[in-house]
């Protein structure tokens, strides 16, 4: 996914505010604790969080299963003058060359895992990812924005050097919405060039979220809303999850 569309996927963004979110895990990093260290963000995209943290004093590493997403995130880091490393890795399948301090999956990383078995093995590779001591923040569009804000939706934008429609299904039984996405991109000589995009993600109860994580074998599981430190409101976009890998605690199957 995002491979075509990895060059104007910045554009389609661009109406994010990735310093805020980037301060906001920065608080959540240090109430796990940590005021520095080494840090692995999981589906890292473009680098729009791995690089403000990195220049905040984060040694980061971004990866993603986008080799053209990582391309991007390589030229923009090296634009601003920052140092991260960037591999190209799948979530799930973690191979880090030495523990670090905190893994991160940010803007929706698992609401595109659909399965259950596919939500353990990213849990249980962040888990051996980790030091002990070492904490997995996380974050979630909710069911209620993936039903009531994306399900069954279309959506489009005209701007200057791109167009786009955005239709969207929501699926109950499954509890995944589909997303499919044509953009037109202008090019330099003024013609358009169409680009499709088709995307899926799950709608994840917050008690399957929390027993998945503990099955892997963290502790001091916590769930807050959208970019604050406190517990969800009714409704709320987004949740950001924090859990902790005990000291000498051991991986769950």
């Amino acid at each position: 996914m995002y491979e075509a569309f990895a060059e104007i996927y910045d554009r389609l963004m661009d109406d994010v505010d990735y310093g805020a979110w980037a301060a906001f895990y920065q608080e959540l990093l240090g109430r796990c604790g940590l005021t520095g260290g080494e840090v692995c963000e999981c589906a890292c995209g473009t680098g729009n969080l791995t690089i403000p943290l990195a220049k905040a004093g984060w040694r980061m590493t971004g990866a993603d299963i986008s080799r053209e997403m990582l391309e991007i995130a390589g030229k923009k880091a090296r634009a601003a003058g920052v140092r991260a490393a960037f591999v190209q890795q799948n979530m799930c399948e973690l191979r880090l060359p030495h523990p670090v301090d905190a893994v991160l999956a940010t803007c929706d990383g698992v609401n595109y895992l659909l399965q259950g078995p596919e939500l353990n093995a990213f849990f249980r590779s962040a888990w051996e990812a980790l030091k002990p001591g070492g904490c997995l923040i996380f974050d979630v569009s909710t069911p209620w924005k993936l039903t009531q804000e994306l399900g069954d939706r279309l959506l489009g934008a005209d701007e200057e050097n791109y167009s786009y429609l955005w239709q969207n299904h929501y699926y109950p039984r499954r509890r995944c919405v589909e997303m499919e996405l044509v953009i037109f991109v202008r090019e330099q000589d003024g013609r358009y060039r169409r680009v499709e995009e088709f995307q899926r993600q799950r709608a994840w109860e917050w008690e399957e979220l929390f027993e998945h994580v503990k099955k892997a074998g963290f502790t001091r599981i916590e769930c807050f809303g959208d970019r604050r430190l406190a517990p969800p409101r009714r409704n709320e976009p987004r949740w950001h999850i924090t859990a902790v890998k005990a000291e000498g605690g051991s991986a769950n199957g």
